[in-house]
Formats: structure tokens, sequence, C-alpha cells
């Protein structure tokens, strides 16, 4: 190899999906971004009950991280497109895994023996061992606290948290103490703060989420719709944050779809 062929330390890039998962095309070229992993991890957790040591969530941190930490992407970044899944199937007395990204296959795996050939084709796992059950809206509302955890409280976000616990809980009113009293006043307070780090995170109103809920139930289409329009009618550009609490209720609704079927 030549002088001019050596890459300098300099020259580094960012770790891409290509660089990690035998894939090809457009999702090859994309930097693994912080918020893609946080979704595999809410997927795995969905259907393992936790992120197993050797599937994609484990890899994409891993790379996601280093990506940060060498600013080639944000902690806000989303390179995902139509989303991440991770499904089961049942053969011969077998639990197949399988994961995606934007409808690409990125890893299948086997409790017993690994399918394909890959740095992550053996995805840990014993037998005895059982998927996790359907995702509460007060887990996608904890995992918001993962996805965009340092975005300042809006009025579309207290919106969207009041919308998810009324649907919740089946209270048409604000409980005091709860998530969505908690999200309307950091909106208040926010939007009289006049510098960003004095202003309240969605981290700090929905890391506990759950506990605070008091009632709980699966997410599903509707309630992700709802949480949705909540959200857009709330917003003064009517759009939704591509990690923020609808779009958290709707990837727990349509990861509870695939567990149901």
């Amino acid at each position: 190899m030549s002088q001019q062929q050596l890459r300098k330390p300099e020259e580094e890039e960012a770790i891409k999906y290509g660089d990690v998962f035998d894939v090809q095309g457009k999702l090859a070229e994309k930097p693994v971004a912080p918020k893609d992993a946080a979704m595999m991890q809410m997927a795995e957790n969905a259907l393992l009950g936790e992120t197993k040591k050797g599937c994609a969530a484990a890899a994409m941190v891993s790379a996601a991280m280093k990506n940060e930490k060498a600013r080639f992407v944000g902690h806000e970044d989303v390179n995902v497109d139509s989303g991440v899944t991770v499904e089961e199937t049942h053969l011969a007395g077998k639990r197949i895994i399988t994961e995606s990204i934007d409808n690409e296959v990125i890893g299948q795996y086997s409790q017993a023996a690994p399918l394909t050939s890959g740095p992550y084709s053996s995805c840990e796992q014993s037998e005895e061992e059982g998927g996790g059950g359907p995702i509460t809206i007060g887990e996608a509302l904890e995992a918001t606290a993962l996805t965009a955890g340092n975005k300042p409280v809006e009025w579309s976000d207290a919106a969207a948290i009041q919308a998810a616990e009324v649907r919740a809980t089946g209270r048409t009113s604000i409980m005091p103490g709860g998530v969505a009293a908690a999200a309307q006043s950091a909106a208040t307070l926010n939007a009289r703060a006049s510098r960003e780090e004095e202003k309240t995170k969605l981290c700090d109103v929905l890391s506990n989420a759950t506990e605070r809920l008091g009632s709980d139930k699966a997410a599903t289409r509707r309630d992700a719709e709802g949480v949705a329009v909540a959200e857009l009618r709330n917003d003064p550009t009517l759009t939704t944050h591509p990690a923020g609490v609808s779009a958290s209720v709707t990837a727990a609704a349509r990861l509870n779809d695939q567990i149901s079927k």
C-alpha cells in the first residue's frame, strides 16, 4: 500500500451500518446514530424482555457512542427512515429472532445456534427465557426520556403527555402530581425561562412515568393516533418530534401489533 493510500488518524470516518452489519445500499452508508440505537433497544426490550448481548442493539449502542464522541453525529440524530423491527418465528422448536432497520434485515438469531454468518449472528438467550409482554404507554413515555430526553418540554410535549396519561389511566382529568401535571408545569416554566440551561427537559418529567401514572395499559394504534393528534395540534409548525412522545407511543403500538401476530 502506498503512502497516499494510508488513512491518517484525522481522516477517520463515522461507523456506518455497513461496517457493523452485512447490509448493502443506502442503509450501509448511514452512520449509526444514538436515537437509532435507542429505538432498537426499546424493540428488543419489548420482545426479549431486555437488551441481549450479541444482538443488534448492543452493537448499535457501541457504534453510536463512538460516533457521538467523535462528533460525527449528534445526541438527537435519527438516521432511520421507516423504523426498526424485532420479530420472532417459531420453527422446529426453535425461537428465531429477526431484527430489521428500514425493512432491511440486519440480524437473524436462534436460541440454539446462529442462523447467519456475521459479527453479530449469535444473540445470547437461554431456552428458559421468554419474551417480554406488550409495551405499555408508561413504558413508551419512559422510552422518550431516552430518545429525546435532552429536549426542553414544550406545550406540544405537554399536550401529548396529557393525552397519553388519559389513555393509560382512563381518567379524563389531570392527576395531581402525575406525569401530565409535571409536563404542563415544565412547559409553563420553560416558556418563561430566558436561558436554555434553565429549562426542564423531557427526561426530568418522563424518567419514572410508569410509576407516576398509577395505572397503565398496552399501547395501541388508537392510543398512538390520539397522542400524535394532541402533539400536532399544539405545535406551532404542526409537526411532531421525530423521537418525541408520539413517536415513542407509535413505535410501541407498532411493536405490540407484531407481538400479537
